[in-house]
Formats: structure tokens, C-alpha cells, sequence
């Protein structure tokens, strides 16, 4: 595949991939976003955390070593570009802190571990279809065809897949609030999972 087909690609799709959870939070500038899309940060260092900058590396033209094919796509765009990806990526950790308050809360009401996980499930697939409908037609169906192969389900997998897949609904709610360490990684971030009672005091 030409660096330019890769590139192209990379622009339709990384925003989506990182922005997809995020769609329930207004538009800000960065600094404003980082501010206050990630409310319990400040005070306990949780929520999304900037490690390292964004790499300066020019985009790159051979063979990925990642495993993870949105880690290749950034590393495939330039700085600036990584630094739009970052502040996406930093808006879907919003939305994952905001799952958690919801898990807390739902905790703190006696739900039941299916309901709770049932319900983050459907925040996380409500996200991406907010998403899709700012995208062109194209975009769309090239996502949810990828979906609709991996999952059977184009707006990604189903709270009973997951359950069939991880054994329990604990787990499932686990793996709904879960960011990819390799993707928050390159992008200089990282994802620290905040206290039920950070997140009432926040």
C-alpha cells in the first residue's frame, strides 16, 4: 500500500476510531478540553494523562512494527496531525470517565452487574453512532463494514457478544471503559481509571 493511500486512509479513519466515544462532549480547543473533559485529573491524577509529547517523527513510509493498525496509521500522519489525533483521544477518555461516573453511580443504586454492564455497552455504540452521522456516506459504510465483518453488528459488538466472549458482566463492564494502552501510548497519553469517590467529588 502507497504512503499516500495509507495517509488518506488514516485521515478517514483515525478520527472516527478516536473520537467515537467522545461524540457527547461540545468542541473545544485543546487546552479548554483537556481542562474540562476530564474533570477528576486535576485533582487525583487520573482520567486522561499527558506522558510524553507527541512525536516529532516524520510520517512514516515503510513497514509497521505494531501490531495495532491505528498505532501504524498515526505513526503514518505528521506531527500535526498527531496532535489533532491526541486531543481526539484525550475527548474519548472523557467519555470513558463519564462511563465511569455512570458505573458508580448505577454501584451506588444496587444495579445489578448485567444492567450495569448492558448499559455501558450501549453508551460506548450510542457514541459511535452520534459520530457516523457527522461523516460522509463513504466513510460510514467503510466503517461499519469493518464492523459488520468483525462483529456482525455495524456499530460494533453487542453486550451479549462480549459476554460470550469474557464470561461475565463484570468483565464486560471492564472491557467497556477499557483504552487501548498501545494507541494512548503513541499518542503520549495515558489512561488512569478514577475512584468512585474522586468522581462523586469531582
Amino acid at each position: 500500500m502507497s504512503l499516500n493511500i495509507l495517509r488518506s486512509s488514516a485521515r478517514r479513519v483515525i478520527p472516527a476510531l478516536l473520537v467515537a466515544q467522545a461524540a457527547f462532549l461540545p468542541l473545544q480547543p485543546a487546552s479548554a478540553s483537556a481542562a474540562q473533559a476530564h474533570p477528576c485529573r486535576p485533582v487525583a491524577g487520573c482520567g486522561s494523562v499527558v506522558v510524553a509529547p507527541v512525536s516529532q517523527a516524520a510520517p512514516e513510509h515503510g513497514h509497521c512494527t505494531s501490531p495495532e493498525p491505528v498505532v501504524c496509521l498515526i505513526r503514518s500522519e505528521t506531527p500535526e496531525e498527531r496532535e489533532v489525533a491526541r486531543d481526539q483521544r484525550m475527548r474519548y477518555h472523557g467519555l470513558l470517565e463519564d462511563m465511569e461516573r455512570t458505573e458508580c453511580a448505577m454501584r451506588a443504586e444496587g444495579r445489578s452487574e448485567e444492567d450495569i454492564a448492558r448499559t455501558l455497552v450501549r453508551m460506548r455504540n450510542d457514541a459511535k453512532d452520534v459520530v457516523r452521522a457527522g461523516m460522509t456516506p463513504e466513510q460510514v459504510a467503510e466503517l461499519e463494514a469493518r464492523n459488520e465483518k468483525k462483529y456482525g453488528n455495524p456499530l460494533g459488538p453487542t453486550a451479549d457478544q462480549l459476554y460470550l466472549k469474557y464470561g461475565s458482566w463484570e468483565k464486560v463492564a471492564e472491557a467497556a471503559t477499557r483504552s487501548s494502552a498501545a494507541v494512548d501510548q503513541e499518542l503520549g497519553l495515558e489512561f488512569r481509571h478514577c475512584s468512585c469517590e474522586v468522581l462523586r467529588a469531582a
